[in-house]
């Protein structure tokens, strides 16, 4: 009997070094990893910082155990994420969570990290980027620490602003939190094929 591969979409989804939400937000991914493992394949790219970000939210081991493809950013060209993205490997790139530095650093076109890189170049191929800014908005947040205390931070009017002119950008798609994404996520899902 010959078994049949079934062609899989594929999404790369970076982490930058941002832990705001970031238990939120591989519960998501892995529940949406779930929801659509007919249909999808998601690769999982960390960058340095989010790689001792998650090691500090001990949540490092459990990414690896849920998603087969996890890798650790070299520098901004390795692995050649870019090149995949432009090249139509990737459906669309994910950047969840986004760190205030990086939503800077796509906003002012400034590419020296690999999701920063990747970002920009999957924009000027027309592959649409994906992303959650964790200082979304002008605002007093709350966020959860390792030890389960919270920490009280302000989101301050010029990392908001960042975000406004990200959501101005064409074929960026902004989400302000993980259920917006996943709402979005499921509703693509209903439309594409590969």
């Amino acid at each position: 009997m010959v078994e049949v591969k079934i062609k899989k979409c594929k999404i790369a989804w970076g982490i930058t070094g941002a832990g705001d939400k970031i238990e939120e937000i591989i519960n998501t991914m892995k529940e949406l990893k779930k929801q659509s493992e007919n249909s999808v394949e998601i690769h999982v790219y960390v960058s340095k910082a989010a790689e001792i970000m998650l090691k500090f939210y001990r949540l490092d081991e459990e990414l690896r155990k849920s998603f087969s493809k996890v890798t650790v950013e070299s520098n901004s060209n390795s692995p050649f994420l870019a090149g995949m993205v432009q090249s139509g490997k990737y459906e669309f790139l994910l950047i969840m969570p986004a760190s205030s530095n990086t939503v800077a650093k796509i906003v002012n076109s400034i590419s020296d990290t690999l999701l920063t890189n990747s970002a920009l170049m999957a924009l000027k191929a027309f592959v649409p980027v994906w992303i959650m800014p964790v200082d979304f908005k002008e605002s007093i947040i709350y966020t959860k620490l390792p030890n389960g205390k919270e920490m009280k931070l302000r989101v301050r009017k010029e990392e908001a602003d960042q975000v406004r002119k990200l959501e101005a950008m064409e074929d960026m798609h902004v989400f302000e939190n993980p259920e917006r994404l996943r709402e979005s996520f499921l509703e693509w899902l209903k439309t594409v094929k590969c």
